[in-house]
């Protein structure tokens, strides 16, 4: 019970004041004209005053309530570095015992913070321990919070998030303090480069804590999961590594030091860089046998991308007619042949035959050197006219040797729909080419598009068949011949689509596929596994012209494997689906296909800087009373200490005691009641008036 004297003024202060002070001078002015009852009329003004203010002494029954304190784990990714794991585990089972102990004498309700990251966005974030203590603390009465002590590494990632607390804050630091590690840091790194072009990525290894005296260390750079390049660099310097993409689409590139003895993780060792292959302009060569209704109708669909450059080679007049026609007048140039099929012709990414004859205008050697380009990684697409079953067929040139089918010498001149083959179903060129139809495919499986009334008979020798005519002839056929890849078009009348014949065709996206298959583009691989981080999952797909594929492997950054199975949502599409909840490099297999990708970056902010550090720390500790301490001193004992008394000491650290209380009962009994008061007031002023009357 608690008991004090408390005041509930009739008047309000000021006019009391005012009040006593007029009074005060009233008797001042008696005493000065030297009447005898100046005292007995203070006396009276003194009573009114303490009546008006009605004093009355209050009782009060407390429950004292007891003082909070909180203690924050540090339970993030990089608390599983080194010894760290055991201080921690240590740490928090003799600070439960000293807490437990320290609320005997004086009650002390202790709120355990456990602040974790499991991957994904919380990992980029980081550590964020403050913003977890500032919305504990934010629950709970702020005089009643006695203290806070940190388990942690000390590095954190929110340090605006606590500017002050109402108690002490103490860190316990886990780790050594003779850490040392090493890092890669990239200063600039490249989001697309163009295909066959250098570019550059600048990088420092960097050197933390006490590390061993050393100028360079190896650099392994491999390239979606190729064989790595060794480059020694220097240490604490910012180096470039020149690179070279070879192939469009998505690249990982994966930077990496190796682990050095005594290092602390080598979780920060390695960088990923995802860049994206771009091609800067396609060069196309179009070779035009002889004018005839579709030959415009290429160029235009190639003219119409902004992306292609087109040299357009056509033959208008064969040597052996004579029309009288100067040679000189024929064109305004010489027109550049061998510099095109003999010294540049490795500069084009595609070739294109269309209804090209033998007619003696490129020699054999031309036509040698364009199939040593295709052995060597070029590409061409034969669109074939009826010369290509006779004598004129460039069959019977050295392209014969790569060429996947073999005409007949029959041509078929009737009208017929072309069909996607029951491979090419499942190959990524014809694969949904029924989508890009004007009308739907009918019951009795015709295509929705318009028909063709010429079709080159062959026999394909190797390669596939993706789209099929009368009977199953073949109508394109794709090969790999070499390094190189080549298409056979075995009609002439692709330009009826573009012309709207009969509702027409998908004649510019086939163009489009087919363009970007020769060209090697790893969206219309035949034998491919593709996999897309979303946060904290990869969608994987795996495209196969096999009717079946076996399971797939995966191998997490922290070396774990593990086997799933794959589900064909499509024909030649095999999809799943897993769990990512590590960042950094995970390595996919499917038979002999295999494929990297990045989740996250390869080293999360945990690992940035793992040094343990008081740095971050100290100037909220100085600020509140707390101190830093190392767990490798040992754990220190707990004290209770006086509301702003400082709360550290050599091995020792402690908590306020904050004396909060909830009040269960107030009595309030008055000491100067209204009627005793005037009555000892009046008397007093009637004592006055006699004295003076005598």
């Amino acid at each position: 019970m608690t008991a004090m004297i408390d005041f509930s003024p009739l008047l309000p202060w000021p006019l009391i004041w005012a009040l006593f002070g007029a009074a005060t001078a009233l008797v001042i002015f008696a005493l000065w004209r030297g009447l005898a009852g100046w005292w007995l009329r203070g006396l009276a003004a003194l009573v009114l005053a303490v009546a008006l203010a009605e004093p009355s002494q209050r009782e009060e029954d407390r429950d004292l309530l007891p003082d909070i304190a909180f203690l924050v784990i540090d339970a993030t990714d990089s608390q599983t570095i080194d010894i760290r794991p055991d201080q921690m585990a240590e740490a928090e089972a003799l600070l439960l015992e000293r807490f437990a102990e320290t609320g005997t004498a004086r009650p002390l309700d202790l709120r355990t913070v456990r602040v974790t990251n499991r991957g994904g966005d919380a990992a980029e974030r980081g550590t964020l321990l403050l913003g977890a203590l500032a919305e504990a603390a934010a629950e709970v009465s702020q005089d009643r919070i006695a203290g806070a002590v940190l388990v942690t590494d000390g590095q954190i990632h929110d340090t605006e998030a606590l500017a002050s607390f109402p108690g002490p804050v103490h860190t316990l630091l886990t780790g050594r303090e003779d850490e040392w590690d090493r890092r890669i840091v990239l200063k600039t790194a490249p989001t697309f480069a163009i295909v066959g072009e250098e570019t550059e990525l600048q990088l420092e290894v960097q050197s933390l804590g006490r590390a061993p005296d050393s100028a360079t260390v190896p650099l392994l750079v491999s390239l979606d999961g190729a064989d790595p390049q060794v480059l020694e660099v220097a240490v604490n310097e910012t180096v470039r590594v020149p690179l070279e993409l070879q192939k469009g689409g998505m690249n990982v590139l994966q930077l990496t030091v190796p682990e050095a003895p005594g290092e602390l993780t080598e979780r920060n060792n390695t960088a990923i860089v995802s860049i994206n292959g771009i091609r800067d302009r396609l060069r196309v060569l179009l070779v035009s046998g002889e004018p005839y209704a579709g030959e415009r109708t290429w160029r235009n669909i190639l003219k119409s991308d902004p992306a292609v450059d087109l040299v357009h080679f056509t033959i208008l007049r064969p040597p052996e007619k004579q029309d009288g026609v100067p040679v000189f007048e024929l064109s305004l140039i010489a027109f550049p042949t061998r510099e095109l099929f003999m010294d540049k012709v490795d500069e084009f990414d595609l070739i294109i035959f269309d209804r090209y004859r033998r007619r003696g205008v490129l020699p054999s050697l031309y036509i040698d050197n364009i199939r040593r380009y295709v052995e060597d990684g070029g590409a061409v697409l034969i669109a074939s006219g009826p010369a290509f079953a006779g004598a004129e067929s460039l069959y019977r040139t050295p392209l014969r040797d790569i060429l996947p089918a073999e005409p007949t010498a029959r041509v078929i001149e009737e009208g017929f729909h072309p069909r996607i083959s029951d491979l090419g179903q499942r190959h990524p060129v014809t694969r949904g080419l029924e989508a890009y139809a004007p009308r739907p495919t009918a019951d009795d499986g015709t295509p929705g598009w318009g028909r063709w009334f010429r079709l080159i008979e062959m026999e394909r020798q190797s390669g596939h068949a993706v789209m099929e005519g009368p009977e199953g002839r073949p109508v394109l056929v794709l090969d790999r011949p070499g390094e190189g890849r080549i298409a056979m078009l075995a009609s002439d009348q692709a330009w009826l689509w573009s012309r709207g014949f009969e509702g027409g065709g998908p004649k510019s996206e086939l163009l489009r596929r087919l363009a970007h298959w020769l060209m090697q583009e790893p969206e219309l691989e035949e034998e491919v596994l593709t996999a897309e981080p979303d946060g904290a999952e990869i969608t994987v797909t795996r495209r196969s012209l096999q009717e079946t594929v076996g399971d797939l492997t995966v191998r997490s950054p922290s070396g774990e494997e593990q086997v799933l199975t794959m589900t064909e949502i499509a024909p030649g599409v095999w999809q799943t689906r897993l769990a990512a909840p590590e960042n950094g490099i995970w390595r996919l297999a499917e038979g002999t296909i295999e494929k990297v990708t990045a989740v996250g970056p390869a080293a999360p902010r945990e690992f940035e800087a793992p040094l343990s550090t008081a740095a971050l720390l100290s100037p909220l500790a100085e600020a509140t009373g707390g101190g830093v301490l190392r767990l490798a001193d040992g754990v220190p004992p707990l004290r209770r200490v006086a509301e702003g008394r400082l709360a550290h000491g050599r091995g020792w650290i402690g908590l306020a005691r904050r004396d909060a209380y909830d009040i269960r009962d107030i009595r309030l009994t008055p000491l100067a009641p209204g009627w005793l008061m005037l009555l000892l007031a009046g008397g007093l002023v009637v004592l006055a008036w006699r004295r003076e009357a005598r």
